[in-house]
């Protein structure tokens, strides 16, 4: 069975806002979510991958498993709103830093090519997913956590569904200057300029749109060597092409993007889900209003669009 609800019944659920709009409003301004609590720090447990040191984060939910994975200069606090929400409680949700973000351990100077770049977290994953046997989870990427869902993907044979966001499938080798699907270059910069991690952070929301401190904080901890190695492993380790993973791939995909991300351009990402075979809803669901980080500036919207693409997953 493909599918339970056809996708003019899901549609007709998003747009009646039985679970969230298709559309919401132009972008810009929200100080919303600014002010929220600080995510607590302290991980339910670490897990030891080869020489590294995973910090792990896990909701109180015993439902299907959800895997959470965040995006370059961030950590797993960036899903705190959903882990200890209702559909933390409902769901068995699993977030982890990845090497040199958050509480996990940053990379020996020996590692450093290999475990910051695309197949060296997509390893991490693997690891992780083995050790907590995540393997018929809900695999989902935000930014370059997508990126490295989509490298490990073919290894997560037993995958409920993958959904991505702010991930633009990208070719290898890439096109120069990747063929415009980022809008930013500062994720591949080394050492930042106090101005320059404040550009970075403000990116990550719809502009006008206040970001709270713990954005810059999770940034300034970030092991710069992370965000220049991934670059430069793109030249020497490299990635599997990702046009051929999200074509290839047996389960189902769900692509979202922030009409107002300032981070990836999403005029790429929707040019390149018509050769997505398992495109869910067989369309990119753009909420408006939303930036690059739309699961931290939206939650609710975020949330009822996870729970509604996990039912779905179950359902196939």
């Amino acid at each position: 069975m493909s599918q339970i609800l056809d996708r003019r019944q899901w549609l007709g659920m998003l747009a009646a806002g039985s679970m969230v709009p298709m559309s919401m409003t132009a972008c810009g301004g929200s100080d919303d979510n600014a002010a929220a609590a600080p995510p607590s720090s302290a991980p339910s447990r670490t897990l030891a991958v080869g020489s590294q040191r995973i910090a792990v984060y896990e909701s109180a939910g015993t439902g299907p498993a959800i895997f959470l994975l965040h995006g370059n200069s961030t950590s797993s606090k960036i899903w705190q709103q959903t882990l200890d929400g209702a559909l933390g409680k409902k769901y068995r949700m699993v977030a982890i830093d990845l090497p040199g973000h958050g509480s996990s351990a940053d990379a020996s100077e020996a590692d450093r090519a290999t475990t910051y770049s695309i197949p060296g977290y997509a390893t991490i994953i693997k690891s992780v997913v083995s050790q907590l046997g995540l393997e018929k989870a809900v695999f989902v990427g935000w930014s370059l956590g997508g990126h490295a869902f989509l490298e490990a993907s073919p290894a997560l044979t037993q995958a409920a569904g993958f959904m991505i966001f702010g991930t633009p499938p990208l070719p290898f080798p890439p096109a120069a200057d990747f063929g415009g699907a980022f809008l930013t270059g500062l994720g591949f910069v080394k050492d930042w300029t106090a101005a320059q991690a404040n550009e970075f952070v403000a990116a990550l929301a719809a502009p006008g749109t206040a970001t709270p401190a713990f954005f810059l904080a999770d940034a300034l901890r970030t092991d710069g060597y992370a965000r220049s190695s991934v670059a430069a492993s793109i030249g020497t380790v490299g990635y599997a092409d990702e046009v051929v993973i999200t074509a290839a791939l047996k389960r189902p995909l769900a692509v979202l993007g922030g009409a107002c991300d300032q981070v990836v351009s999403l005029s790429y990402v929707q040019a390149t889900a018509s050769a997505i075979a398992k495109l869910w809803l067989e369309q990119v669901i753009v909420v408006d209003g939303a930036g690059h980080a739309l699961q931290w500036e939206q939650p609710a919207r975020f949330d009822a669009l996870l729970d509604a693409f996990v039912a779905s997953c179950q359902l196939v």
